[in-house]
């Protein structure tokens, strides 16, 4: 996967653990001081439709919000279009547990045959407490239930963030605010919206391993920090993984109207 910026001449940012340049918010790359802002979630998109191979052009340093979700990047693909390669493609497959802690925060990859990510958050707040959410993605389910979650925000924390240089687009059209104890621009579109959103920003993140996972991922309370902390330390161990190629078992996971394939023309 790689970021193309049109407007510097074509200078392309590869999404690889390398170029990780900062992780708050948001995961932002960075190649010989070029940055791309706000990855996660075109970088969801394309693992949520079985794409590994595809070069992404802008003309400005951050991908747009959007609605704050996926789903408009799954619209996009599924009108290019996508091509299937003949070259076999090669998974990244967990061979050894990893497991990491942060306080209470936790992030671990388990070996398995199939992608699956289970998350669990827990916010002091009316509308979220507790929610924990899985999801296996080799069965179409993250189109249907992990693609149209938006990211959300609180609304007395804004201020404090704008003065940082933070979510200066942000607005209720590109994400869920919530109040001290409701919600500004209801409905949601889930129950549980919150968790599904974790869920589609750490599959992104974890696109930059390369490659498509096979393994079972699950997080608690983590955050982009951990996503990418992950990546880094399952790159330093080659013994934790191993390259394979299996048939593709990503049929599913293409809308309807596509082919399954691994290039956005």
């Amino acid at each position: 996967m790689v970021f193309r910026r049109v407007d510097l001449d074509g200078f392309e940012v590869e999404a690889v653990s390398r170029n990780v340049a900062r992780v708050s918010y948001a995961t932002s790359l960075m190649k010989k001081g070029v940055l791309i802002s706000t990855t996660e979630h075109v970088l969801s998109a394309c693992i949520g439709c079985g794409i590994d191979n595809a070069i992404v052009e802008l003309d400005n340093l951050e991908l747009p919000i959007l609605d704050g979700s996926a789903r408009p990047f799954i619209d996009a693909i599924h009108k290019a279009g996508i091509r299937k390669q003949r070259r076999p493609r090669t998974y990244f497959r967990i061979r050894r547990e990893l497991e990491l802690r942060e306080g209470d925060k936790f992030i671990a990859v388990y070996p398995a045959d199939i992608y699956s990510v289970a998350y669990t958050i827990n916010f002091a707040h009316p509308l979220i407490g507790k929610e924990t959410f899985s999801v296996d993605l080799s069965d179409g389910n993250y189109i249907r239930e992990i693609a149209p979650a938006r990211t959300f925000g609180f609304l007395h924390e804004a201020d404090a963030m704008r003065q940082q240089g933070l979510i200066r687009g942000a607005s209720a059209e590109n994400a869920v605010v919530l109040t001290r104890n409701g919600l500004m621009n209801p409905p949601l579109r889930f129950d549980d919206e919150f968790v599904r959103h974790k869920v589609l920003d750490l599959i992104g993140d974890l696109a930059l391993l390369g490659k498509q996972i096979l393994g079972n991922v699950v997080a608690d309370r983590a955050g982009h920090a951990m996503h990418t902390a992950l990546v880094s330390r399952l790159l330093r161990d080659r013994s934790l993984w191993e390259e394979t190629t299996v048939e593709d078992n990503h049929r599913a996971e293409v809308p309807q109207a596509l082919t399954p394939a691994t290039q956005v023309l």
